[in-house]
């Protein structure tokens, strides 16, 4: 990275963003040395301004911000730092320093995405999505629709709690069908997007 630290006197602004939640958990302020040893270690640390000082966040509360990737703005003078937060970010036990509650449901079926396509490259013994990637396409079609079918009767005569169990398991074999064949629920989504007329 070829970052232009002397535009602010030696330190540049670093935005942290969690990588499944999207939401923005912090700004702090690094300079060429933080970079290096955040780089080098993989958890962010920053330099202090009071304190005149590097630290490492997490360093006393365990809170670490474990980092999945570092990205320059146009101007070379900000980065953009996706992590994985290791518990709340706040000094202040908050979630973010925005006050803002670090949680979005709906992106953990990106999380699991992400899980089931380690587990199909990884395949580790003992686990119930390996084998259903070991049984072969056929039987993880099958499953597919024996959960659908579940999920059709508790929409009429079961319960909402019912249905919300069976839904979920339809959705997560369906994902591990997908994964198996090369495909993703971002592939769902691309097409729907196309499908889409506002």
């Amino acid at each position: 990275m070829d970052l232009d630290f002397d535009k602010v006197g030696g330190l540049i602004p670093a935005i942290i963003q969690d990588n499944i939640t999207h939401k923005v958990l912090m700004l702090g302020y690094m300079n060429a040395e933080a970079l290096y040893k955040t780089q080098e270690t993989g958890k962010v640390t920053f330099y202090s301004r009071t304190k005149q000082r590097l630290w490492t966040k997490g360093e006393e509360s365990g809170n670490f911000l474990n980092v999945i990737s570092i990205k320059e703005d146009c101007d070379r003078d900000t980065l953009l730092i996706k992590v994985n937060p290791v518990g709340p970010v706040c000094h202040t036990g908050a979630d973010t320093c925005f006050e803002e509650e670090n949680k979005e449901d709906i992106m953990f079926l990106k999380y699991l995405q992400q899980f089931i396509e380690i587990r199909y490259k990884e395949m580790p013994e003992g686990s119930y999505t390996t084998s259903l990637f070991q049984s072969g396409i056929n039987r993880m079609a099958q499953k597919v629709g024996e959960e659908a079918l579940e999920t059709v009767i508790e929409a009429c005569n079961g319960t909402d709690d019912r249905l919300v169990y069976e839904a979920a398991d339809m959705l997560y074999h369906l994902i591990v069908m997908l994964t198996s064949k090369g495909l993703s629920i971002e592939d769902l989504a691309t097409e729907l997007q196309k499908r889409h007329k506002k």
